[in-house]
């Protein structure tokens, strides 16, 4: 494996995407605003958010969006799909590929 390897590996796109409701469209406002290098784009019954390496979906965050507590395991109710590995606790719900940072 070459020197560059690791870094290459931890920029890998990773994505999710969630139907196309009132709740995700906070998750997605969040989204945007915790991860300036994702990319939002939106379809007629969903919404897919793209980033490189990692993409990071915080529970304070959110709560701003929405205007009420958010338990991050409501996320899943509105999920369709998903790629990288997960780091989920009560305060983030991570996506990446690779160890943790």
């Amino acid at each position: 494996m070459s020197p560059t390897a690791p870094a290459a590996a931890s920029r890998q796109p990773v994505f999710i995407s969630f139907q196309t409701n009132d709740i995700s469209r906070g998750i997605v406002e969040a989204i945007v605003a915790d991860n300036p290098e994702a990319t939002v784009s939106e379809y007629p019954a969903m919404v897919k958010i793209d980033a490189p390496g990692r993409l990071v979906i915080r529970r304070e965050t959110v709560e701003e969006r929405l205007g009420r507590r958010w338990d991050v395991q409501e996320l899943h109710l509105s999920l369709i799909s998903l790629s990288g590995n997960i780091d989920e606790t009560d305060e983030e719900f991570t996506l990446q590929w690779g160890a943790r940072r």
